[in-house]
């Protein structure tokens, strides 16, 4: 019998054929409320749920899915994923990351480059029929700090450094011995190495609020961020504060704590480049995405171990109090 495969992504419907002939049986569910009626009705038969990060699958819906076995991914991030209630459960949990670092390192030096360019400006400018000589700072030869040198991270210095003769710092966990970048020890060091600093690390509550006042400050009036991460990572009250007081000279951000909704005050600012989450999304990384779904859901139904497993946490419901 065919395993059946709970949808809760909005954005892959092109690619679910993919999975289809593999022989999974999908149930699409991309509304909260298509979500909790499939659920209800068809939760006894689900065994395994396709989320992304920012849906998620809370420890609730997880025990309303007895037959639940595997929860897979797409892209990196799995921040909204109960991982406790899964480990509990002996359920598996998958992500992607990796699959679609070159999308959204494209994106993140698109935003870059729009933003220190002020390409939204002169663009609305000549529309009216103005013709403003706007002088703006150029990136070649620019220092470039790189929070999270993941595959993403990597990906953007790569563009960086060899399209635009940038150079390269980072923060990360740990320091990486095969890379020829420069470490900073604390993201407030890596902001004062840098011109422009792009936010590249995983969310979750690791990386909450890695960059506050300190860090911007450290930035400086004439710095630049751009977060292509997880909204979680910059404390969104000190960025705003930041930016309207000038203390930073400008923000590109495609993640917000609470999408869709977005700040006003990020709206009515004019030093500020916003996209809708759509980094991570090509036609290239979204098949990709999609294939390696396939690929771990294969090998888990077929007794083989998955491409990307998630690390668990230790059971809770086996621990015993003395």
């Amino acid at each position: 019998m065919p395993a059946t495969v709970l949808v809760l992504v909005e954005t892959i419907n092109d690619y679910l054929p993919i999975l289809e002939h593999q022989g999974f049986h999908l149930i699409l569910a991309p509304t909260p409320a298509e979500r909790a009626q499939a659920i209800a009705t068809h939760g006894a038969r689900i065994d395994a749920v396709l989320t992304r990060g920012p849906l998620g699958l809370t420890a609730e819906e997880i025990a309303a899915l007895p037959a639940l076995k595997i929860i897979t991914v797409i892209g990196a991030g799995y921040e909204q994923v109960d991982l406790q209630a899964a480990s509990d459960r002996g359920i598996t949990v998958t992500n992607g990351a990796g699959v679609n670092a070159s999308s959204v390192a494209d994106h993140a030096m698109a935003m870059l480059l729009a933003l220190v360019r002020d390409i939204p400006r002169c663009d609305a400018a000549v529309r009216r029929g103005e013709w403003p000589k706007i002088m703006r700072p150029s990136l070649a030869g620019k220092r470039l700090g790189i929070l999270g040198l993941g595959a993403v991270g990597m990906a953007i210095a790569k563009r960086a450094n060899l399209g635009f003769d940038m150079h390269i710092s980072y923060h990360s966990r740990q320091l990486r011995s095969d890379v020829p970048y420069a470490f900073c020890s604390t993201p407030t060091e890596l902001a004062r190495a840098s011109d422009f600093l792009i936010v590249a690390t995983p969310g979750g509550i690791g990386t909450q609020h890695l960059v506050t006042r300190p860090v911007l400050d450290a930035l400086g009036p004439k710095g630049f961020i751009v977060n292509i991460a997880r909204a979680s990572v910059i404390a969104t009250a000190d960025l705003i504060t930041a930016l309207e007081q000038r203390r930073i000279a400008g923000a590109a951000l495609d993640v917000f704590d609470h999408e869709p909704q977005v700040p006003d005050a990020l709206k009515t600012l004019s030093n500020v480049l916003l996209t809708p989450h759509v980094a991570g999304l090509s036609p290239e990384a979204t098949q990709g995405t999609v294939e390696l779904v396939g690929k771990n859901l294969a090998a888990f139904f077929s007794g083989q171990p998955v491409l990307t497993p998630i690390a668990l946490p230790p059971k809770l419901n086996n621990q015993r109090v003395h």
